[in-house]
């Protein structure tokens, strides 16, 4: 059992497919930036450049559009490790296309063999992101897709340095160094693929449809099915959204605004990058390995901060130009531009790894490819739009049907600007539709910030299937630390009064969370409640209890009452025993009976340990027999 994500790149189960994306994103952009490398080799027409440019995203974006429902599809009822090996087979046929189109030097051969990488990619898209809940236990979740982002952001930017290198390097050469080195990679990456273990598939006995236009819309409502999936598709896509403007605007943000040479360009998209791929990599460190959505928020408001600062770095047109990286740096404000980009990547990294990871994790295996095909229709169009809406902005008007519509005429810091008070809207709004993002924010700030948790025996929570989990109760942060640590989202039962405690309430009612009361206090809350525990059972979920029925007035576990036999009696699923040790010495416990003043831990930051056992069967146990379980995890560390 790896105990981090760098373990995993040891693993044959992730490795091997770590290494073929990494190596399909490298030769995607190798190819591409190998052509425009090539345009400006021949020296062709400005006709032929605009040709490109123009034609090239969208023969590449193109197919996502067409043939994405299908794909999803595929990678639904087709082996995952097959169907990896054969769309990387399919890359070195089309490499091989574009190799010929290199040494006969023929735009239309190299653009249509760009078509079919934008397909080869389209098919890929699906299985990319679903094998990896496959092979992945839920607590490695957030490690892997911080590693496949980190993976893919820098295989993109070595990529474009590397493809934008052949012809300036090999000269009269570039063309068939160009074909070899894309047919190499090409032949690279489905060898390595060749090494891949067999993940299964989805749905088996799918029957595929191959209408896209009805398909296309069935997968995109298969990705809204659920609240908390459908927004975090829709944060993904907010993500490309963000990238794409972003991106767009830094060849010529770096040469009008930051008056720099072609280098400070992909110096600036290297920042971004690193950044990015930095703050994938921080993610299983500061989630503690579960999937932690209250990084998105962090994540969300980061981005503005930065995006903010980044448009009033430079606000007008540098006074120097033809700068080199070290010029630039020399220049006042440049080194506050280098953390402005290497913070909106970090903080990118914090918003789009959980959402991948909540996607993975609350998706149905059987609807999994397909929702990812859904993602990549929407990311699609929100590349599109975004590429449309980052020219648009600084036209000063554009003709629409024979009427003339006027257009801001932005400059690109105000472009930024735009971004930043659009990203944080855009947060705010999903948040206020999915509180459960700002819930987990709030209560991950709280439990990161007055305590250190190490979490042992976790693995013994299961991966999918019900479960009811029975804790000692030391204080009103027990929930909250326990959900920081059980990589499944948890329906807690606690006492009404705690339930109802100012500010806390609103966490606790947004994580679903049970109130009960005693059968003297509230016979009819208490009969709701053991309802709602048998509906959440029987819905496949984990339950929590606190059997003690209170909170410990002297530190010890008090007996366990019946209330536990009686959820078992009416549904027995299997039992994992927990404790807490070290919370009677902090906050917001009853020690000396000194709750109402709060006081203040000896230690800052104390340890707290949370200690899971393996299951027990639910029709084998009694409270006596729970008691007994969670006084040994918790020993003498009161």
């Amino acid at each position: 059992m790896s105990h981090n994500q760098y373990a995993l790149l040891g693993q044959r189960r992730f490795l091997p497919f770590f290494l073929t994306q990494s190596l399909g994103a490298f030769n995607d952009n190798v190819y591409r930036q190998a052509i425009i490398g090539m345009l400006f080799w021949l020296g062709v027409s400005s006709a032929d450049k605009t040709l490109y440019t123009n034609l090239a995203p969208a023969l590449f974006i193109l197919p996502y559009f067409l043939f994405s429902a299908l794909a999803g599809q595929i990678a639904e009822k087709v082996e995952k490790s097959t169907l990896i090996r054969i769309t990387t087979a399919m890359e070195i046929a089309i490499m091989s296309l574009a190799a010929v189109g290199f040494v006969t030097q023929n735009l239309i051969v190299l653009l249509a063999a760009l078509f079919c990488t934008g397909l080869q990619s389209t098919l890929f898209g699906p299985v990319k992101y679903s094998i990896l809940p496959a092979v992945l236990h839920p607590r490695e979740l957030t490690g892997g897709n911080g590693l496949v982002e980190m993976g893919t952001s820098i295989s993109i930017l070595a990529g474009m340095i590397i493809g934008g290198m052949v012809f300036s390097t090999a000269g009269d050469s570039g063309p068939w160094v160009a074909g070899l080195l894309v047919v190499t990679l090409a032949v690279t990456g489905h060898l390595v693929s060749r090494a891949i273990p067999k993940a299964g598939a989805g749905a088996p006995e799918l029957t595929v449809r191959w209408n896209p236009i009805p398909e296309s819309f069935a997968v995109l409502r298969l990705a809204k099915k659920q609240l908390a999936v459908r927004n975090a598709v829709l944060g993904v896509s907010w993500f490309w959204f963000v990238g794409t403007v972003l991106t767009s605007q830094l060849p010529t943000y770096a040469e009008v605004n930051l008056g720099g040479s072609a280098t400070l360009y992909i110096f600036a998209l290297a920042l971004f990058s690193v950044g990015t791929g930095v703050g994938s990599m921080l993610c299983e460190k500061l989630s503690a390995r579960t999937v932690e959505i209250g990084l998105v928020p962090l994540g969300a408001f980061g981005m503005t901060a930065f995006m903010l600062d980044l448009a009033l770095t430079r606000t007008g047109a540098a006074t120097l130009t033809g700068l080199d990286v070290a010029g630039f740096l020399q220049q006042p404000g440049g080194w506050r531009t280098v953390v402005d980009l290497l913070g909106i990547g970090l903080f990118t990294g914090f918003f789009v790894v959980p959402l991948f990871a909540l996607i993975q994790s609350r998706t149905p295996k059987s609807e999994m490819s397909r929702v990812f095909a859904g993602l990549n229709i929407q990311n699609s169009g929100f590349i599109v739009l975004a590429a449309v809406l980052g020219l648009a902005l600084q036209l000063p008007s554009f003709e629409l049907g024979g009427v003339r519509v006027p257009m801001p005429e932005l400059d690109i810091p105000q472009v930024f600007l735009a971004l930043a008070i659009a990203n944080a809207a855009v947060a705010i709004w999903i948040f206020t539709i999915v509180p459960e993002f700002l819930m987990r924010f709030l209560s991950w700030v709280l439990v990161r910030t007055l305590y250190r948790l190490r979490p042992g025996g976790i693995h013994h929570i299961p991966d999918e299937g019900a479960a009811l989990v029975v804790c000692n109760h030391v204080s009103y942060m027990d929930a909250l630390i326990l959900a920081a640590c059980i990589p499944r989202p948890v329906r807690f039962v606690m006492y009404y009064r705690i339930f109802n405690v100012p500010v806390m309430r609103w966490i606790f009612r947004t994580a679903k969370a049970i109130p009960i009361a005693g059968a003297r206090e509230d016979p009819a809350l208490m009969q709701r409640a053991f309802d709602e525990i048998d509906a959440a059972l029987a819905e496949g979920e984990i339950v929590c209890i606190f059997p003690e029925g209170a909170l410990t007035r002297d530190g010890e576990i008090s007996a366990f009452k019946s209330g536990v036999e009686k959820i078992l009696e009416r549904r027995p699923v299997p039992v994992i025993p927990m404790a807490l040790r070290g919370m009677w010495t902090s906050m917001w416990s009853r020690r000396d009976g000194r709750l109402a003043r709060m006081r203040v831990p000896r230690r800052f930051r104390a340890q707290v340990g949370v200690v899971a056992d393996a299951p027990l069967d639910g029709m084998q146990v009694d409270a006596a027999m729970l008691e007994a379980r969670v006084r040994a995890l918790r020993g003498d560390a009161a």
